[in-house]
């Protein structure tokens, strides 16, 4: 069962090979045994994972039932779960219990999914590293030594670990792609606006989208049918008709010997540079190649402000969060320090208790940024490079279907190696964070093993809303390799 697609999962279920409540149990007790050394998840809902499974039972013997229906999942701990605690991996939120779902929860909770618990994140999703936890480093499956990548670094972990067959993410920066890439699973952020917002915790509003890790695109396309689309709740949402992305999937391509006929790769020769390590290269190489070989001819393209990214997001995404973490004050709910003369000594106790150092470092360079005299010389100025960056993927994209690089500029480094330098840890996001700023749709898959047998992603850029045609492109990818199916030895 631990090797098996959802779509096999669901025949499974279908045929009665074993019940809900059988494979929910399988689940639950490879996540005891495998979690105390991997620290995926920060919380697991044994006892509710277990009452959803019987009533997702109860449902399949009633009638028709969708594709997901007592499919085990969980979600990344920056999702509100009605019931269930919501730390964002913060001491700020250790005993918050939301009253109320997220849309992306309550949406895949009436798809009949069963949720195990919530995995680990670096704190309010800032991080490269899920070091940053108030509940602990997350370890790499395929070297414990090693980091899982982040934000959603436990998200990344379980899949990998099959302690889950899917979970949510959310992806600011890169914190889907990139540690999807550094575990060798994967992981699809959408267009922005194309999967709501609403219920999950904010780090940089006009950053942050949602997505799925799985173990293939065809498991990813399954788990966006059920969570993405319109909301109303969410003011940033794309109204847009639903969609269908699985509906390319099981096209008969006119060749099947060159299921990629007729694509055009968009390789841009900023993503290959100096800063590449050369196992990583090689196997960027080696799966565009592949990707030829199954018809897909590769055009050179020009992405020349990517260097800007970098600096342009690091006072976008610091300016919003220090907005938006503002609301946690110690008044109405989170952390409050138990000694304090007057409410001004409250706020900073409280806060500077609840906070970890990145999150106090991202806040101050970000009120930094936004402060009268900065503003201008900053935070305009970052605006501005933004839209350039936007204009570049637009120019790019115009001359071809997708395009295509590392997710990472190495594969996974040894846990503590960042720890005392931000700034390269930062520069670890070179290949993602530019997406985030142009609001387009991405994603990691496994493409081969670098150095030590560790795992590397190929990460495939999209045009606005045209996640359905990058699913298919990964989808025939993965039909002709077998990485996205490997397993680290546990």
């Amino acid at each position: 069962m631990l090797e098996l697609s959802l779509n096999q999962l669901a025949a499974g279920l279908s045929a009665k090979q074993f019940s809900c409540v059988e494979l929910t149990q399988t689940f639950l007790d490879r996540i005891a045994a495998l979690n105390p050394a991997l620290n995926a998840f920060i919380t697991v809902d044994r006892d509710g994972a277990l009452v959803q499974a019987a009533a997702a039972d109860a449902a399949r013997a009633a009638g028709a039932v969708g594709p997901l229906a007592g499919i085990p999942i969980a979600h990344k701990d920056i999702f509100c779960t009605e019931g269930v605690l919501t730390t964002c991996g913060s001491k700020m939120l250790e005993n918050f219990v939301s009253p109320y779902d997220a849309t992306v929860v309550a949406r895949l909770k009436a798809a009949g999914t069963v949720m195990l618990g919530k995995t680990n994140c670096d704190e309010f999703a800032m991080g490269s590293t899920n070091e940053n936890s108030a509940y602990g480093v997350v370890k790499n499956p395929w070297d414990l030594s090693r980091v899982p990548g982040g934000s959603s670094g436990g998200s990344a972990a379980a899949v990998a670990a099959r302690l889950a067959p899917a979970i949510t993410g959310t992806d600011t920066g890169g914190s889907i792609r990139q540690p999807a890439s550094l575990c060798g699973v994967t992981g699809l952020k959408p267009t922005y606006g194309a999967v709501s917002r609403w219920g999950m915790v904010a780090y940089a509003s006009s950053l942050d989208q949602g997505g799925p890790f799985a173990k293939s695109a065809e498991d990813c396309a399954l788990l966006l049918n059920a969570f993405a689309g319109f909301d109303e709740k969410d003011s940033t949402s794309a109204e847009r008709e639903t969609e269908d992305y699985t509906r390319l999937l099981a096209k008969v391509p006119a060749d099947p010997a060159k299921p990629l006929a007729g694509v055009r790769l968009g390789v841009p020769k900023e993503y290959f540079g100096d800063g590449l390590a050369a196992d990583v290269r090689a196997a960027i190489e080696t799966a565009i190649v592949e990707m030829e070989k199954l018809g897909a001819v590769r055009v050179e393209v020009s992405l020349p402000q990517t260097e800007l990214a970098i600096p342009a997001y690091y006072v976008i995404a610091p300016a919003e969060a220090s907005s938006n973490l503002s609301r946690f004050d110690g008044v109405r709910y989170g952390h409050r320090a138990a000694q304090y003369k007057d409410l001004m000594e409250m706020y900073c106790k409280s806060r500077a208790q609840g906070f970890g150092r990145e999150v106090q470092r991202r806040i101050m360079v970000g009120t930094y940024v936004l402060s009268h005299g900065y503003y201008d010389a900053y935070y305009l100025q970052a605006l501005k490079l933004r839209r350039l960056i936007a204009q570049d993927f637009s120019a790019a994209l115009a001359k071809c279907d997708v395009l295509l690089g590392p997710a990472s500029p190495t594969t996974a480094w040894p846990i503590g190696q960042m720890a005392d330098d931000p700034v390269q840890m930062y520069l670890a996001d070179i290949y993602t964070v530019a997406i985030n700023l142009a609001g387009l749709p991405a994603m990691s898959i496994p493409c081969g093993f670098g150095a030590g047998g560790l795992p590397v992603g190929l990460q495939m850029i999209g045009n606005y809303f045209d996640e359905a045609r990058m699913l298919e492109i990964a989808h025939r990818f993965q039909q002709a390799t077998d990485f996205h199916a490997k397993v680290p030895a546990l």
